[in-house]
């Protein structure tokens, strides 16, 4: 391609407008659509998905998961062989795999991107994890504007099958923050637990990760029995222990398991 590769947006929310504003910093051509949002400084405005595609060489689709098989199907009459649809939204992988299938046969490659941390405050600089067959195709787009994005080889799907297993840790530790901070709120010793997990996460290392798992296998009885414990002083303070229950639910199902923790060969 001689000239820089030009760039629609289907979504213009939160995310969408700080990439979108961060495409238009960095020179690129750039339109979108959004049927919610007022148009974003330097990026034309299109009145659909379909014409908002129609002379893009790369399409970010910025929606939700349940917007985005809505946005394709419109903006499927419009779209040019060769053109990369990459795909941005949290969606399981199996959303992923279908929007890849959707377009099969059309020429149409599709890169599936995970989005590694929250948009606001970096745009473009937002970690991304990227795969499929149009991965290629967008790394090179985004490293004319000196982005560089993580290619995985792997289909459609791959690259945010990562992303959501990084979440069940992630929002798993918020939620369980959340809920202990609640009750020691309720307990009138949140300075002393907020201070506690603070030592707590400052010591973390990678060996724990092992630890936690051979640990939860090795002592799930007993540990199981010390949250359904948590979980009963939670509701007497007035906290739904939904975290402590379901802590207690899995490690008395691992308490039951005849042999020790699966790991993938």
């Amino acid at each position: 391609m001689d000239r820089p590769p030009a760039f629609a947006l289907l979504g213009l929310g939160e995310a969408g407008s700080e990439i979108a504003r961060d495409l238009v910093a960095a020179g690129a051509d750039v339109r979108g659509y959004d049927p919610r949002v007022a148009a974003v400084p330097g990026v034309q405005p299109r009145d659909g998905e379909a014409a908002a595609v129609a002379d893009a060489d790369v399409v970010l689709s910025v929606n939700s998961a349940a917007d985005a098989p809505v946005a394709l199907r419109s903006a499927l009459p419009a779209l040019r062989p060769g053109t990369v649809w990459a795909d941005l939204n949290t969606a399981a992988p199996g959303v992923k795999r279908d929007l890849a299938a959707t377009l099969t046969g059309r020429g149409v490659p599709v890169a599936d991107v995970a989005l590694l941390s929250t948009v606001p405050g970096k745009g473009l600089r937002t970690p991304m994890l990227v795969s499929g067959d149009g991965a290629p195709g967008y790394a090179r787009a985004l490293a004319g504007l000196g982005v560089i994005v993580d290619v995985l080889d792997g289909p459609p799907g791959a690259a945010i099958s990562r992303k959501l297993l990084r979440s069940v840790f992630w929002k798993g530790v918020a939620a369980a923050v959340v809920e202990a901070v609640e009750g020691a709120e309720a307990a009138g010793v949140a300075d002393w637990l907020r201070a506690d997990i603070g030592a707590e996460l400052d010591r973390f290392a990678a060996a724990d990760v092992d630890a936690f798992v051979t640990g939860s296998h090795r002592h799930a009885r007993r540990r199981s029995a010390e949250m359904a414990a948590a979980a009963e002083q939670l509701r007497d303070l007035g906290v739904p222990p939904r975290v402590a229950e379901a802590a207690a639910d899995q490690l008395a199902a691992l308490a039951d398991r005849p042999a020790g923790p699966r790991r993938a060969g």
